[in-house]
């Protein structure tokens, strides 16, 4: 941790520049332009975007993707993952996360501001009835993979944040009253109506 007001971070291999929000996402949209891809992709054309820059600003931009997670680690995003997916573990809310941020930077905004927001993507929808379930774990794995790219080495480990609550202190997401009323829209789409 650094002190407030810093704009360093302190890793094992020194100080590292913090990353600026735009900069950060502006690899997330480079891998999004021109053609739809799937997160896999968005995952692989980022992570080649980012082995190009020096190895203090790939680690630079994991850090940023630490943040990103923690922002939306919310309890009621996590609810609307469950929802979605049929069930959400802990590691299926990071791995929805990544699929989220493979859709940038206003679809993880307007997820953590209003999850019930989610009922509008395409995808979401579509899946009401397909049964389709959304993770991208290789998104998280960007930063590392693109250091490994361009140093042949290890990304160097910091202090990792937590990102999300811990599963025991979350409302129980099997109660479909309580699903209703924090998130209406999904429940509309995902929950079988009341006999």
């Amino acid at each position: 941790p650094c002190p407030p007001g810093n704009p360093n971070l302190s890793y094992l291999a020194g100080s590292i520049p913090a990353m600026r929000t735009d900069d950060f996402w502006a690899v997330i949209a480079r891998a999004t332009a021109d053609r739809p891809a799937s997160p896999a992709e968005v995952a692989k054309r980022a992570a080649a975007d980012l082995a190009t820059r020096d190895p203090e600003e790939i680690v630079a931009w994991g850090r940023h993707l630490d943040k990103v997670m923690v922002a939306s680690g919310t309890e009621d995003l996590w609810a609307a993952a469950y929802l979605i997916n049929g069930g959400c573990s802990d590691e299926g809310f990071d791995g929805f996360r990544g699929w989220l941020i493979a859709h940038g930077r206003d679809a993880v905004a307007q997820s953590v501001k209003a999850p019930d927001s989610l009922a509008d993507m395409p995808a979401v929808r579509a899946a009401a009835d397909n049964g389709a379930a959304f993770e991208a774990g290789e998104v998280l794995t960007i930063a590392v993979d693109a250091y490994a790219q361009a140093t042949g080495e290890e990304m160097p480990s910091g202090e990792r944040p937590v990102t999300r609550p811990d599963a025991a202190d979350l409302w129980d997401f099997d109660n479909e009253e309580e699903m209703q009323r924090r998130l209406p829209r999904l429940s509309e789409l995902f929950l079988a109506p009341p006999d």
